[in-house]
């Protein structure tokens, strides 16, 4: 598989959560039903954001998931499953540079054999 094919198929979805336990529930789910190769869980940050015509602002623990593109519709749907807010962020980035043996072990991880 050529470079470019691999790196194309290496997928980043980053999503917030209101608290590190949360996140962990998410990131074990994930592994486990191998969706995601890794999930790395951030120390809090400060988001500040409007909501129903609100400016809030709120701890958040910033989640980064690395998957492919063939499982972005089941992490998102285990996301929105598992996530406790009504409006959970959900970003994901492609790549059309990664590191291909990185990007192989991503593909691997989230085979299911």
């Amino acid at each position: 598989m050529s470079e470019k094919i691999v790196a194309s198929q290496s997928l980043m979805v980053l999503t917030n959560y209101p608290d590190e336990a949360s996140a962990k529930v998410l990131a074990e789910s994930l592994i486990g039903d191998r969706l995601a190769a890794c999930v790395n869980i951030f120390p809090v940050c400060r988001s500040l954001y409007r909501w129903q015509s609100q400016l809030r602002e709120a701890e958040e623990v910033p989640v980064m998931i690395k998957t492919t593109t063939r499982h972005y519709n089941a992490v998102e749907k285990t996301i929105k499953a598992l996530h406790p807010y009504e409006l959970p962020e959900i970003l994901a980035v492609s790549f059309d540079k990664a590191s291909p043996a990185y990007s192989q072990w991503v593909i691997d991880e989230t085979s299911n054999g």
